[in-house]
């Protein structure tokens, strides 16, 4: 995960994700079910009003959680351009450069919005919790990835997923994509950008 890719530079990713996150029955139900992220209808779930990025870029929504949370890109152009993810309770931050980076990143840790905040025991934790209520988590994800055109055995580990967020973060990715409310103060980040975290 070093380094921001596009979906043609990524190898067994085809050039539109997109469209597939919203109509594969396999993909819907693995993203949608079980990442929390619905691409099916996103307009049903607009941004409060006021909230934009500061540097006045476009801030277009893909994507929404079932809390109504969205899922945007920044700026202008296709599935190359970074994504954040704006919480309804006033955090926001990026979580991938490139949809098939969160792709990925929802593929192997799908509770990854759990992330903030914990200790890796507590991460482990958390990732041994969803697989005790969802045992078929692993076949669910390989069938989505294969419908995606992925191989399941070239995903990047959990910690690897986590630590690019955390990266991410703390880079000019995350100026870039600082999110302002509407009173013009930023949103929290979603990661602590000090050492050691999560």
């Amino acid at each position: 995960m070093d380094g921001p890719h596009t979906a043609a530079d990524v190898p067994g990713y085809p050039d539109a994700l997109l469209p597939l996150l919203a109509t594969d029955e396999q993909v819907v139900g693995f993203f949608a079910g079980v990442a929390d992220l619905d691409a099916a209808n996103p307009a049903d779930h607009l941004l409060e009003d006021g909230i934009r990025l500061a540097s006045g870029a476009r801030l277009e929504q893909f994507a929404r959680a079932a809390s109504g949370d969205a899922y945007c890109f920044v700026g202008e152009g296709g599935e190359e351009r970074p994504a954040v993810y704006v919480s309804l309770d006033g955090e926001a931050g990026p979580v991938a450069v490139g949809l098939p980076e969160l792709v990925r990143l929802c593929l192997v840790a799908p509770w990854w919005r759990d992330a903030p905040g914990r200790t890796a025991a507590e991460l482990r934790a958390v990732a041994a919790e969803y697989r005790q209520d969802m045992p078929d988590l692993d076949r669910r994800r390989d069938l989505a990835a294969r419908a995606l055109g992925i191989d399941p055995a070239g995903l990047p580990s959990e910690a690897a997923a986590l630590a690019r967020l955390v990266e991410l973060s703390r880079g000019p990715i995350a100026t870039a994509c600082l999110v302002v409310g509407y009173e013009g103060e930023p949103l929290d980040p979603l990661f602590d950008a000090g050492p050691g975290q999560p």
